[in-house]
């Protein structure tokens, strides 16, 4: 078969794949499989779990609008875990439902909800973020689900952070300079740091809390360029900016 399967629909199954497994279909992935992509017996479906890499299965149908799938091969060895973590400040539903979706195609492997003082609501929708990371991963031939610890405050974020990840800290106050070059000078792109972005909530962070991030060792300021963007918009600006010069992409 081909290097990749674009045309077989791609389903997130959390339980243990392994050759000649058979796997019963909830009612929603055989709806979905049956009905929506109207696929028949045989026809191969592409399954991963997160940590057994990827599997080629077929579906043996069990009823109407039920059925099994098949494992049959191991197409893609599980790859290490992506290391970059993403930490922000919660929107609206759905501009949230796009952040982390973009967030997990850009590489995230950590994302992490940081309330700040300007964050809209500070309630969060845990098992929408966590549909929305596996619906992203599906898509996008991704094999891991990326980590998803739970909301906390700012300082409790950086708290957290280990002392030699890189933290790119996206500031509306900082001068606008070249980005690459900031990042260049931050860390050698020829042996990165392990890394993290932070993007702030639309009214931006306070003068106390940029002071906090400030003051942390390891840290880079960084501006996103003359225009004032969207908290979602700058989510994919800045991944797309650090991974191409400090992480996978580069």
């Amino acid at each position: 078969m081909a290097a990749y399967d674009f045309t077989a629909p791609r389903l997130y199954i959390d339980r243990p794949l392994s050759a000649d497994a058979v796997l019963p279909l909830d009612r929603a992935q055989a709806n979905y499989l049956l009905t929506v992509m109207r696929r028949v017996p045989t026809d191969p479906v592409l399954v991963f779990n997160g940590r057994d890499g990827e599997w080629r299965a077929e579906i043996a149908q069990t009823g109407r609008k039920s059925a099994d799938l098949h494992l049959r091969e191991r197409l893609r060895p599980q790859p290490a875990a992506a290391d970059l973590h993403y930490l922000f400040a919660p929107l609206k539903t759905a501009r949230l439902d796009y952040l982390a979706q973009k967030a997990v195609e850009m590489g995230a492997g950590t994302i992490r909800p940081v309330f700040t003082r300007h964050t809209q609501g500070e309630t969060i929708n845990a098992d929408r973020l966590r549909a929305n990371a596996i619906e992203a991963a599906e898509q996008c031939g991704i094999l891991a689900i990326p980590d998803l610890p739970p909301a906390v405050r700012l300082p409790a974020a950086l708290a957290d952070l280990a002392p030699d990840r890189l933290l790119v800290f996206c500031d509306e106050d900082a001068p606008v300079a070249d980005p690459i070059a900031a990042l260049r000078a931050a860390a050698d792109p020829a042996a990165p740091p392990p890394l993290a972005v932070l993007i702030g909530p639309e009214g931006g962070f306070s003068r106390e809390e940029r002071d906090l991030v400030s003051a942390r060792p390891n840290t880079v300021a960084l501006s996103l360029g003359p225009r004032i963007l969207r908290a979602d918009t700058a989510a994919v600006v800045a991944l797309a900016l650090v991974q191409s010069v400090l992480g996978d992409t580069r």
